[in-house]
């Protein structure tokens, strides 16, 4: 059965700020509409964004911004609908905070995707008042999501849900994809340079700047060592302004965004990544970086802990423990045994992720919840 999906996410693929959990969205459901399957987002803008836009064969529909979207969505649906829109789903990215699809619209059922939830993890990137914000509404998502199907990336955010107060059996455990034709191993003819690198958005939750703190230690047993810093994000001016504290300027790199081609050659040129985050939904650049068989450093959180394989694909720390984290990514620098060891456990991890699986899961869980809906309905 063909289905009209409509995706409500505080980003798309094009916005500044877009993430991994942004690429899961896009890589499932751009496959979904070459099945023909109708896909519309509807997210936030930007400066400078255009309202409306297409993106592999989806519609976009852009409003409001990083601090309004949550409260114009109800608007916009009730817009989209007057212009003859009709949809059999909605599927809602709780990514920050709840839009209540299920509260203010009652034609359609809604699928709660959630890559992960803030908790009190919040406070270390927002304001108090911001970071209170997103911390009641996620109170809230028991009550006003009761019945919902929850779609999650790991069983860690299952947990969650399940410890809130969700059922059990309304959470669903999809795994992301990588692209393997993308992501392969380089033609080496000897390990790569000591260099460590953190892919991603540069937030203050992610932990960046621990593996800054961490240099120093590394330095003493890698004299050579590098950390490059590829992304971009408001913490920028901070890890800057950390690393020129400490006189690491010659050793700790912030390389901008990077993407396709650039973000391939940067990985290739990589030994470890490095993923200090207290908590994610997965990490998914764990994975590609196990696809081109580099191993990982992480702390041992929510999501990480689930995709890096400790001892076997890269080691998992303690979050917040710098010289765990420096002795550990030392190790992985001067020990090329044990890193060729782990890099191929790393591909062989990898292979098992693949962007079709995950559309294939995903297809069958909003089948069976319109196939709920109508069924409860009659």
């Amino acid at each position: 059965m063909s289905l009209s999906i409509l995706i409500v996410s505080y980003r798309d693929l094009r916005h500044p700020e877009m993430g991994g959990a942004e690429v899961i969205i896009h890589e499932t459901y751009r496959r979904l509409a070459r099945r023909g399957h109708k896909v519309t987002f509807l997210t936030g803008a930007w400066s400078g964004a255009p309202r409306t836009d297409m993106i592999d064969g989806m519609d976009v529909f852009r409003a409001g911004s990083t601090y309004t979207f949550n409260r114009v969505v109800p608007g916009m649906w009730r817009k989209l609908r007057a212009r003859g829109l009709e949809f059999d789903v909605m599927v809602e990215d709780l990514n920050k905070i709840p839009f209540y699809g299920a509260s203010f619209q009652k034609e359609v059922p809604v699928l709660a995707n959630v890559p992960h939830l803030f908790g009190t993890t919040v406070f270390r990137e927002a304001s108090l008042p911001i970071g209170l914000y997103v911390y009641l509404h996620e109170r809230f998502i028991p009550t006003s999501y009761r019945g919902c199907r929850f779609q999650v990336l790991s069983d860690t955010t299952r947990d969650d849900l399940v410890a809130r107060g969700i059922a059990p059996d309304k959470v669903h455990v999809i795994r992301s994809g990588i692209d393997h034709a993308f992501y392969r191993p380089p033609v080496r003819t000897s390990p790569p340079g000591p260099v460590i690198l953190y892919l991603g958005r540069l937030k203050r939750y992610k932990g960046i700047e621990l593996a800054i703190d961490a240099m120093p230690r590394i330095l003493q047993r890698a004299p050579k060592a590098a950390y490059w810093i590829a992304g971009e994000g408001d913490f920028r001016e901070d890890l800057r302004e950390r690393i020129r504290a400490a006189g690491l300027e010659r050793c700790v790199k912030l390389l901008g965004y990077k993407d396709g081609q650039e973000k391939l050659a940067v990985l290739s040129d990589t030994r470890v990544l490095v993923y200090a985050s207290p908590k994610e939904g997965w990490g998914l650049s764990v994975i590609e970086a196990n696809a081109m068989g580099i191993p990982a450093v992480a702390s041992d959180s929510p999501g990480l802990r689930e995709s890096v394989r400790h001892g076997e694909t890269g080691f998992l720390v303690p979050h917040g423990d710098v010289p765990a984290l420096a002795d550990r990514l030392a190790e992985l620098l001067c020990d090329d045994e044990l890193w060729v060891r782990m890099g191929q456990a790393g591909i062989r991890w990898a292979s098992r992720f693949n962007w079709d699986t995950m559309a294939d899961e995903t297809e069958n869980l909003l089948q069976r919840v319109v196939r709920e809906w109508h069924g409860g309905r009659r």
